[in-house]
């Protein structure tokens, strides 16, 4: 166990933020072919390592979501969990790869497929061209012992765009803001009643009755619910601290933005959050996060999100409300990083794996995730391999209070093993 630990360990002190993995990438192709494998790296930087002819192919991603101070990630140890100073801890997926590593250690006969930059769009896993031979694949990406996954949700970025200008305003300046508040997954996290600091703010501006903004920068990631929003607002009315937004006065005398006030309006009208539940697994069925919006004249308006469904006709649908929504504000909108929701199968290998599960936990539940692994794009590029997803228990990832529970990485990868040797 301690080896899986130390192996994450190294991988926590090379910087791999998405777009930015290069070393990290360095770094497994070398380590792979040190241990007697071979190793190949295509052009969007997936990595396949591969020894003899294995029946089993073990899936992960090598970037992580940095947020707070990281890539600089100083990890501790409280109460059985593994958590990071200020930063996100990257066990999401990190602790995968060094399981990976551990079984490359041991010289085991499998194939290895690492992706690139799945936390901005699964552009590796929507890229992959590899010669895969296993009939069997177990991505590593999810979040909760004792769960087999056999399902996700698919997921689409919706953002938006329109010019903007400065024109006279009144009254005094302030700085409106909220920060450190919890973040957490878009997706995983959506229904765990996380607040959204876009929406905290925008609320506080409506009550205020505020109308005159300056500028806004809000929002951290597209995958991330925001935990921090600050406007430049102007009012003639005195604006009060409130909990968790703070206003402070300026010695200024700006401008303002002709629209502001409909951007306000927007940021209110928007339904942030769970759409629909999904009753079958517990989960939401659909989902949006408001993720990032940011407003000057500079730059105009931007606005950023991120939509979930668990199946792609409900994706389509909440797709189009959206950009409807943000046309009949002015904006233009554009659909990007679209990918399809992996479809629940129960199989033979997906029995084996809870099988293997209950062996080791004492119980199992087939499970979906809302939540885009990459099994949904994997299996339209390579129809004849049988797919699940386990994954030892981590909380929050995507932000500054991402943990994982060490004793469930002990378990998991000993159901790891279990099913290696079964097959």
């Amino acid at each position: 166990m301690s080896k899986i630990i130390e192996h994450f360990k190294t991988l926590t002190q090379i910087p791999h933020c998405s777009k930015e993995a290069d070393k990290l990438c360095d770094f497994l192709v070398g380590f792979a072919k040190e241990r007697g494998y071979e190793a190949e790296v295509d052009e969007v930087k997936n990595i396949y390592i591969h020894k003899g002819t294995p029946r089993l192919c073990l899936q992960a991603h090598y970037d992580m979501v940095c947020m707070g101070k990281a890539p600089q990630i100083e990890t501790y140890e409280e109460d059985g969990w593994m958590k990071a100073k200020d930063a996100s801890l990257g066990a999401d997926n990190a602790m995968a790869i060094a399981m990976m590593m551990q079984l490359m250690e041991e010289g085991k006969v499998l194939e290895y497929l690492i992706t690139s930059d799945e936390e901005i769009g699964l552009i590796g896993a929507n890229q992959l061209a590899f010669d895969l031979k296993a009939s069997y694949m177990l991505n590593l990406d999810s979040e909760d012992e004792a769960e087999v996954y056999i399902g996700c949700a698919g997921g689409a970025d919706i953002t938006a765009f329109r010019q903007d200008s400065y024109t006279e305003g009144k009254g005094a300046c302030y700085e409106v803001a909220v920060r450190g508040l919890s973040g957490g997954h878009s997706g995983v996290d959506i229904d765990k009643n996380i607040p959204s600091a876009i929406k905290v703010l925008g609320a506080y501006l409506a009550k205020q009755n505020v109308t005159q903004l300056v500028s806004l920068y809000a929002g951290e990631r597209r995958n991330s619910i925001p935990a921090n929003a600050v406007a430049i607002v102007r009012s003639e009315t005195v604006l009060p601290n409130e909990e968790a937004v703070t206003a402070r006065v300026l010695d200024e005398s700006p401008d303002i933005l002709k629209e502001g006030a409909r951007i306000i309006e927007l940021i209110n009208c928007f339904r942030h959050g769970v759409h629909q539940m999904n009753k079958s697994f517990g989960i939401p069925h659909t989902s949006i996060n408001l993720a990032i919006i940011s407003a000057d004249e500079k730059g105009g308006m931007q606005v950023e999100t991120s939509a979930r469904a668990m199946d792609m006709e409900a994706l389509e649908k909440l797709t189009q409300e959206t950009v409807e929504l943000f046309e009949t504000f002015g904006l233009t909108a554009k659909v990007e990083d679209k990918y399809p929701a992996w479809k629940p199968e129960v199989t033979d290998f997906t029995k084996l794996v809870d099988k293997k599960m209950q062996e080791v936990f004492g119980q199992s539940r087939l499970m979906a995730i809302h939540a885009g692994l990459e099994c949904g794009v994997i299996a339209q590029k390579y129809p004849h391999i049988k797919f699940a997803s386990i994954g030892p228990t981590i909380r929050y990832p995507h932000s500054t209070r991402e943990m994982v529970q060490l004793d469930s990485v002990e378990k998991t990868f000993s159901v790891l093993e279990r099913i290696i040797q079964a097959l």
